[in-house]
């Protein structure tokens, strides 16, 4: 496994939100994306697909491919694909037979910001699945895939292929693969200093106290005060 993922793992989308803050990396967190089938975090490295209206496509010579199967067979176990479906129609921009696919394929589990559909079959599969909305509709003559590993937009977030992806119930943290390890750092101390904030509470020190020391303070002291 990848050594960031295996980091960020250990971590939560809070405090990689707050590292990004904190190393000045803005708006990389996409919100209201809901776990819709388990309860799980997922986190790992972006596969990425955007769709379109289908009459945006261009016509194909070639024989006809079904949107996700080029990111499913691209993707390595442990990969989180990471879906735009920004059309405003409403359509699946991802289904069942594509979770199993995904699932015999070790990938950790998708984030669309769109539609997805067949979610029985996912909480069936114990597959995580965060997204938009949830639909019925399937893709056919609705959307088509105009793009794979290519930059998507989440949010108002722009993911590249490659990008780390980090998500729970609070939200979906992306984190671009230049900047994992100096995320990762930050991370890692602010998530020590709130460990430590807990253990103060648990030991009696007034909330007052604590938030007022540390807290407000945390993610604008020096990298090494936080350490």
């Amino acid at each position: 496994m990848d050594e960031i993922v295996k980091r960020l793992a250990r971590l939560d989308s809070c405090a990689v939100s707050d590292a990004m803050d904190k190393v000045g990396l803005k708006s990389r967190v996409a919100s209201g994306l809901k776990q819709h089938s388990t309860t799980r975090r997922i986190v790992g490295r972006a596969v990425t697909y955007r769709l379109v209206p289908a009459d945006q496509v261009p016509p194909s010579t070639g024989a006809p491919r079904h949107l996700g199967t080029t990111a499913i067979e691209t993707a390595c176990p442990g990969d989180v694909i990471v879906v735009e479906q920004r059309t405003g129609i409403d359509a699946g921009s991802w289904g069942g037979i594509l979770t199993l696919g995904a699932k015999v394929k070790g990938i950790a589990g998708v984030v669309a910001d769109g539609p997805v559909r067949d979610i029985d079959e996912a909480r069936a599969y114990d597959f995580p699945v965060y997204c938009r909305a949830l639909t019925s509709r399937t893709a056919r003559g609705r959307v088509a895939e105009i793009a794979c590993n290519a930059a998507v937009t989440i949010g108002e977030v722009t993911v590249q292929a490659g990008d780390y992806v980090i998500a729970d119930a609070s939200g979906v943290a992306f984190v671009p693969a230049a900047d994992a390890a100096r995320v990762l750092d930050a991370a890692e101390a602010i998530a020590a200093r709130e460990a430590a904030m807990a253990k103060a509470l648990l030991a009696g020190r007034p909330i007052a106290e604590v938030m007022g020391a540390d807290y407000e303070h945390m993610l604008h002291q020096p990298q090494e005060e936080l350490r």
